[in-house]
């Protein structure tokens, strides 16, 4: 078993993600937590994403880097809707799943849909190619803020500290 997270962090054994990859890759991989079913040199791609993330990670410490701190800012509670398609001659393996979380920074509802191209050897993913939509996220995070809330802001901070 993985001693990289917490069975219950976003990526651990108890999570909603790890249920709904590890169900859709059943059969194919081994691994008590989504780190596990990785291989040591895994290469993922994040063809939709959003501005900051990486458009490429190589290997699997890179992947429980950059996934560190994802319950700083999602909050996963459940995922549904699994589509699968494999392809037996190319080890590779379509994913269409959503995920439903809560913003841990805004508190708003988080509903995503995504698509994961992943590729199977020996067991272990070797490639994940994922894409998201991204305007979810945005929506979640409050992202970009509608520039007349910047501005009240700014008004009342600016008349807050002239009190």
């Amino acid at each position: 078993m993985s001693k990289t997270v917490d069975d219950n962090a976003s990526f651990g054994a108890n999570s909603p993600f790890f249920r709904i990859i590890k169900e859709g890759l059943d059969g194919l991989v081994d691994g008590e937590d989504y780190y596990d079913l990785l291989a040591e040199d895994v290469v993922f791609e994040y063809v939709i994403t959003v501005p900051g993330y990486p458009r490429r990670v190589e290997g699997r410490q890179g992947i429980i880097d950059l996934y560190s701190d994802y319950g700083d800012y999602i909050t996963l509670h459940s995922t549904d809707n699994l589509r699968v398609h494999r392809d037996p001659e190319t080890s590779v393996v379509v994913l269409e799943y959503e995920v439903h979380g809560t913003s841990a920074v805004t508190g708003r509802p988080y509903d995503n849909r995504f698509v994961s191209v992943v590729t199977v050897k020996d067991r272990k993913v070797t490639h994940w190619r994922d894409y998201l939509d991204p305007i979810a996220v945005f929506d979640a995070q409050g992202w970009p803020q509608d520039p007349r809330s910047k501005r009240r802001r700014a008004r009342r901070d600016r008349h807050q500290s002239s009190e």
